[in-house]
């Protein structure tokens, strides 16, 4: 089982569509997979027609209560399953520090559906806390969308040092650019110019385009959708380069 997660401190960069959209993907090529909706506002549940709760929360999966496998629902698409968003997620921290393994209990309950998925995608919330810790011992991938600007890359260095400073094992950083517009010359001054000075970052760029903005209309992800459009030709390419052998 591969699990992937996409994540950035900073809010509003294309982390829900992201993760939509790859999980699709991984879906339609036959792997059995997963979207865990850690964000308490929910986009992804809304995005794939699920109600947005767990029945006993988020402290329900935590102290084991409430098995993961209860809380799993299919979506309108084969191979494809979601745990849902709760909005008693804003407290995940303060259950995650009730429990015994506070930074590993997301890998624990993980763990559990190992043998039931191919591929996991998990789609976080933007912040560095508890929830965070855990995540990096859940994802053996961290995928992390950056808006070309000078803050944005700033940010990403600060996930880095994050990620550098907390306790084996760690997860690989890969970094993409997101919600691009090239007619901006910073935009396209930042693209060009990070591969000289920094690594991780993927060939692939998500451009700024409607139909990604769509998906909340159609509630479906962009390759489903709009199979032709560039956007999910762009998001193939991105799975292409990250998906597991």
């Amino acid at each position: 089982m591969k699990v992937f997660a996409t994540y950035n401190i900073k809010g509003g960069v294309g982390k829900t569509s992201t993760a939509v959209n790859l999980a699709y993907l991984a879906a339609r090529e036959g792997r059995r997979t997963l979207l865990w909706d850690l964000d308490p506002q929910g986009a992804a549940t809304f995005l794939f027609r699920v109600r947005p709760r767990v029945k006993g929360g988020g402290h329900g999966l935590v102290s084991g209560k409430r098995p993961l496998e209860d809380a799993l629902k299919a979506t309108d698409f084969e191979h494809l399953d979601l745990l849902p968003a709760d909005f008693s997620y804003r407290n995940m921290d303060l259950e995650l520090d009730d429990a015994k393994r506070r930074t590993t209990r997301l890998r624990q309950l993980l763990n559990g559906v190992q043998s039931e998925y191919d591929v996991v995608l998990l789609d976080c919330p933007p912040s560095i806390s508890l929830m965070s810790e855990n995540v990096l011992h859940a994802a053996d991938t961290l995928l992390v969308p950056l808006i070309p600007a000078t803050l944005s890359l700033r940010t990403f260095d600060q996930l880095v040092g994050f990620v550098a400073d907390s306790r084996k094992p760690r997860p690989e950083v890969v970094a993409f650019f997101s919600m691009a517009d090239r007619r901006k010359r910073l935009h396209r001054d930042v693209i060009e110019a990070i591969g000289r000075d920094r690594n991780r970052v993927l060939d692939t760029v998500i451009p700024s385009l409607a139909v990604i903005e769509q998906m909340a209309e159609h509630r479906a992800p962009v390759a489903a959708f709009a199979p032709k459009s560039r956007a999910a030709q762009c998001y193939e390419e991105l799975w292409a380069e990250v998906q597991p052998a």
